[in-house]
């Protein structure tokens, strides 16, 4: 029986059309200067389209990365411009566009590992993907932000710069940092582009784009903060004006309080709002950290397309030599038993008939691997099993990173 919805890439004449009716389905309208800066990160090939009649339907796109994991950079396949019309909802058109993607990933034998951000918790981890990074949402009362006697500020200095001018220095830091921050994906300039974006429309409501530059005592470019300024008052009338903080990346912790002072100063604001990582520092250089409240969300979802190469692709932090019984429905290449021997840069992953430590599925291992959910809360959840004593704590304790992972820039930043 024929597809009633069959798949196939979209042509270069479609792709306004397409990029348009994905947006329609969040709720967003697209400019042509946003189409177009989507279409230059956009290969045709990776995309998928679901046609009705001759009309696309749905779509999804993969946009090719290189993410830090712990350890080491993998190739990553960025799941993005995924939406499904309204009028094609239920009807199993992401399930088979999913099973198009994943398949055409391990049979090409291209990246090891996707990602993606969705916008309901609750839909992907029917394909596989597992919650592996957490934003936390910080609202910072500025007027109650004052600093810890003895915080180090370093001898640099800040000064704002146009945004055009400023992005050579944005990228050589972003690119310093990214090294060893778990969960930041590269930058082309097409993804510069996009992150620096800013026409009237995108600023809901806000000011155009700031961009602050901290520079160490030598003259080097060591952080930077993206931010903008809303105006506005709260329900009895009182200033409750806001800078909100788009990204904010440091090479040193000098770099990190400094810049931190400056949003601190800035005048005639009442809150600043960033989205950080998990365990951002912030609060411990404050007399009152309760002056930076936070909420943590789920952001980067993370699934392994071949475990094999992907556990063998990061490291892990103690020395690990596991059986892991892996159960994967959707992409059943994955399941089955596979032993896991990890010492230092010594990593490799293979088949075996070895009896298993732990039990679980593709998803939890998703979840776990760029070191931020563990095992054991998995485990605790009833979503993973130990099946030899001690397996789990050792396991655990080895997907686990320094630091926790964090994908930059909130909510809004795309994937591609």
């Amino acid at each position: 029986m024929p597809d009633p919805f069959p798949l196939r890439p979209v042509t270069e004449d479609e792709f306004p059309a397409w990029a348009r009716m994905i947006a329609d389905t969040y709720g967003l309208d697209r400019s042509d200067s946003e189409v177009a800066n989507q279409r230059a990160a956009t290969d045709l090939t990776r995309t998928i389209a679901a046609v009705d009649g001759g009309g696309l339907v749905a779509g999804v796109s993969v946009y090719p990365r290189a993410l830090t994991v712990p350890g080491a950079v993998l190739p990553v396949a960025g799941v993005a411009s995924v939406g499904v019309a309204p009028t094609h909802r239920r009807r199993g058109i992401l399930t088979s566009m999913m099973r198009r993607l994943l398949t055409d990933l391990h049979e090409r034998g291209q990246e090891p590992i996707a990602a993606l951000r969705p916008t309901e918790a609750a839909i992907y981890g029917r394909y596989g993907y597992g919650l592996a990074t957490r934003g936390n949402q910080l609202r910072c009362d500025r007027r109650a932000m004052r600093f810890r006697p003895g915080t180090d500020f370093g001898d640099g200095g800040i000064r704002l710069v146009e945004s055009g001018a400023a992005r050579p220095l944005l990228a050589q830091v972003y690119d310093r940092v990214r090294a060893s921050a778990v969960g930041w994906p590269d930058r082309d300039a097409t993804h510069w582009t996009v992150r620096l974006f800013d026409e009237p429309h995108a600023r809901d409501g806000a000011t155009a784009l700031r961009c602050a530059v901290h520079h160490d005592a030598d003259g080097q470019a060591s952080g930077y903060a993206l931010y903008r300024h809303r105006a506005a008052q709260d329900v009895l009338g009182n200033d409750a004006s806001t800078v909100r903080v788009l990204e904010l990346a440091a090479a040193s912790r000098q770099a990190h309080a400094a810049l931190w002072r400056f949003l601190a100063g800035i005048d005639l604001v009442t809150w600043i709002e960033y989205e950080g990582a998990v365990d951002d520092p912030l609060p411990h250089l404050l007399v009152e950290p309760r002056a930076a409240r936070s909420c943590v969300l789920d952001r980067l979802w993370v699934r392994l397309v071949d475990v094999g190469r992907a556990l063998a692709g990061r490291r892990y932090s103690i020395p690990l030599d596991l059986v892991l019984d892996v159960e994967d429905d959707f992409c059943p290449w994955n399941t089955g038993r596979h032993r896991l021997v990890a010492d230092g840069d010594a990593v490799r992953c293979a088949r075996t008939t070895a009896p298993a430590d732990v039990r679980l599925t593709s998803t939890e291992l998703g979840a776990a691997f760029l070191g931020g959910t563990t095992l054991a809360e998995l485990a605790a959840a009833g979503r993973v099993v130990e099946l030899r004593p001690g397996a789990l704590a050792r396991a655990s304790a080895a997907f686990r990173g320094a630091r926790e992972p964090h994908y930059p820039g909130g909510w809004a930043f795309p994937l591609y």
